[in-house]
C-alpha cells in the first residue's frame, strides 16, 4: 500500500508522539491546527481533514462525509456513542470506509474496576473502612456476617462486549454463575446468553446487575422504574456503561426503598454529577468519576494499539475491533 496521510486530532506528550512518528515511518502525520485536549473530547471540523487516508481519534462526521478519499476510520475510545446511529453505519457503508475502536485498550482496566466494585461490595468495605470497633462487639459481628464469598451468586452483565468478556473471564474462578445479555449474540460468548424476552426473569433472579450498555436511541433509560422493580430485594446495582442508561431518579427511589442493596457507579448523567444531585447522599451509592478505563500510560496502550491495526489495514488484514 502507498504512503498513507493519518490525521491524529489529540494532543500527545512528546514520547508519546515519537512513539506514533516511530510507528507511522513511511507514512505522513497530520494534525489539526487545534488537536483535542481528551480522547474523549469531539473534534472539530479541520480543512486537512479532506487530505487525509486514515484519521484517528474522535473526527467530525461531516468531515468524514464531505470526504473522497478517506478510506479508514479509527476511534480513539470504546464507546462510539457520536457515531452509532443508523446515518452514520449507512455512510460508512457507502463510502466503504471501515470503522475500528479501542475497546481492547479499555477493555481490561474497565473490568479491573468492575471487579474492585464487586469484591468492595462482597467484602463491605465501604462500612468496613469507616468501622471502628473492637473484636466482638455488636457491630463487628454484624460487619463480619454482612461480608460473602462470591460462591454460587449470580452475576447479570448487560452489554456483553469486549469489558464484559474480561469482567466474565476474572468472575469465573470465583465460583459465580454468569448470565450475560447482548443485542446480537455471535455464538463465541462461553458464558449462557439471554433473549429480550427473558430478561425481566433474570433480572429477579441476579445478585448482582452490572450495566455495561452503551448510550444509543435503544438504551437510553434503559434501568427504569419499570426494570428497577424487576430486580431482586438485595440486588446490587453497577453502571460502567454510560450514564444516559440509568433513570437515576428510579434508582435513587430504589435505594432509598432499600430494594437495592447497593449501587456503584462509574458513570452519571450528567458528568460530573453536580454536588447538589442527591445521589450525593445516598449512603450506598458509590460513585467514581468516569476512570474506570483510566490505567497508566494510556495514552501509550493507545497508540500501540491504532499501530497493530494499521500494519493489519496495511496488509489488509481484519482489523482489531472493528465496529462497522
Amino acid at each position: 500500500m502507498s504512503k498513507l496521510r493519518i490525521f491524529v486530532d489529540f494532543a500527545l506528550s512528546p514520547d508519546v508522539l515519537e512513539l506514533l512518528r516511530e510507528g507511522t515511518r513511511g507514512h505522513e502525520l497530520v494534525f489539526p491546527l487545534k488537536p483535542i485536549t481528551s480522547v474523549l473530547a469531539k473534534g472539530e471540523p479541520d480543512p486537512q481533514f479532506d487530505t487525509v487516508d486514515v484519521a484517528f481519534g474522535q473526527p467530525d462526521i461531516g468531515a468524514i462525509s464531505s470526504s473522497s478519499i478517506l478510506k479508514w476510520v479509527h476511534i480513539s475510545t470504546s464507546g462510539i456513542t457520536r457515531y452509532d446511529n443508523p446515518e452514520f453505519r449507512a455512510l460508512v457503508a457507502e463510502k466503504k470506509i471501515p470503522v475500528s475502536n479501542s475497546a481492547s485498550v479499555y477493555n481490561e482496566a474497565c473490568a479491573v474496576h468492575t471487579l474492585s466494585f464487586i469484591l468492595a461490595q462482597a467484602r463491605q468495605l465501604p462500612l468496613a473502612l469507616r468501622t471502628r470497633t473492637a473484636n466482638g462487639t455488636e457491630a463487628w459481628n454484624a460487619l463480619r456476617q454482612a461480608s460473602t464469598t462470591l460462591q454460587d451468586q449470580t452475576v447479570l452483565i448487560l452489554g456483553y462486549g469486549a469489558i464484559g468478556k474480561r469482567l466474565a473471564e476474572m468472575l469465573a474462578p470465583l465460583g459465580v454463575k454468569m448470565v450475560a445479555y447482548r443485542r446480537k449474540p455471535r455464538g463465541d460468548e462461553g458464558v449462557p446468553v439471554i433473549a429480550e424476552s427473558q430478561l425481566a426473569q433474570v433480572l429477579g433472579e441476579a445478585d448482582h446487575v452490572v450495566n455495561i450498555l452503551p448510550d444509543s436511541a435503544n438504551t437510553r433509560g434503559f434501568f427504569n422504574r419499570e426494570r428497577f422493580a424487576l430486580l431482586k430485594s438485595g440486588a446490587v446495582f453497577y453502571n460502567i456503561g454510560r450514564g444516559t442508561t440509568v433513570d437515576q431518579n428510579a434508582l435513587q427511589e430504589v435505594l432509598r426503598a432499600k430494594r437495592l442493596q447497593s449501587a456503584w457507579l462509574d458513570v452519571t448523567d450528567p458528568e460530573p454529577l453536580p454536588e447538589s444531585h442527591p445521589l450525593w447522599l445516598e449512603p450506598n451509592c458509590h460513585i467514581t468519576p468516569h476512570v474506570a478505563g483510566g490505567h497508566a500510560d494510556e495514552t501509550k496502550t493507545l497508540v500501540r494499539h491504532f499501530l497493530r491495526n494499521l500494519e493489519r489495514f496495511v496488509r489488509q488484514e481484519p482489523l482489531l475491533d472493528r465496529v462497522m
